[in-house]
């Protein structure tokens, strides 16, 4: 989504400068307006049809940034107030940006309410799409979470005996027969060596235990001749 997201913004940037930088052969232009909505009232002066053409141009010129520029970041858990501070101050700064670099253009004049439309712009689509399709690629992802692997099956990993399963043969207690022991018999010596005590509980721990770790080699004693 965040690659996506950038090439869609590079994109979006490059149709915007193509459609704001280019020189125009025109007879005459207005003068510079840095007084903010003046341009608006003069605007809504020349009737509704005009007027919501040039407002709606205003307002759709750099709108698409309010979405894709949260899309680039790639982030889902951030705070909504946060991001959408930060998108209106980067749709603000790129309208600024575009307008500073129009006085050099020939036919191009400064318009700070176009500045203020572009952010209006911005900030409506963010609050229209990016808080809703958060919250639906959340759950989306909530949904589709994968189990870890390994825990709570038979046979783990590796199918015998990996993580999480116990190997075959012993389930709960020592249920299956284990290198030569009936089911619920061990050793003395693992009933000695079991969990406090002999008897099938103790001789299951030591069995466990043999099969994890190994079974502790026996030193034959041999006698010395005096």
């Amino acid at each position: 989504m965040r690659v996506t997201g950038a090439i869609l913004l590079v994109a979006h940037l490059a149709l915007v400068a193509w459609l704001t930088l280019r020189p125009l052969d025109v007879p005459w232009v207005r003068p510079a307006n840095l007084r903010p909505l003046a341009g608006l009232r003069a605007d809504l002066a020349l009737g509704w049809p005009e007027a919501g053409l040039r407002i709606g141009e205003g307002l759709g010129l750099l709108a698409p940034l309010g979405v894709l520029l949260p899309m680039a970041d790639g982030r889902l858990s951030v705070s909504g107030l946060a991001s959408l501070f930060r998108t209106a101050a980067a749709g603000a700064l790129i309208s600024l940006g575009i307008a500073l670099l129009q006085t050099g253009v020939p036919g191009r004049v400064v318009d700070v309410d176009v500045l203020l439309l572009n952010t209006a712009g911005v900030l409506l689509a963010h609050l229209t799409v990016v808080p809703a399709g958060r919250a639906w690629l959340r759950r989306r992802l909530g949904r589709g979470g994968v189990a870890e692997e390994g825990y709570g099956r038979r046979g783990g990993l590796g199918g015998r005996g990996g993580f999480g399963g116990a190997p075959e043969g012993i389930s709960g207690g020592v249920s299956g027969s284990c290198d030569r022991y009936p089911a619920g018999e061990a050793r003395g010596s693992d009933r000695t060596g079991g969990a406090g005590g002999p008897g099938p509980a103790g001789g299951a721990v030591s069995v466990r235990g043999e099969l994890s770790q190994g079974r502790t080699p026996t030193i034959p004693r041999v006698g010395i001749a005096p």
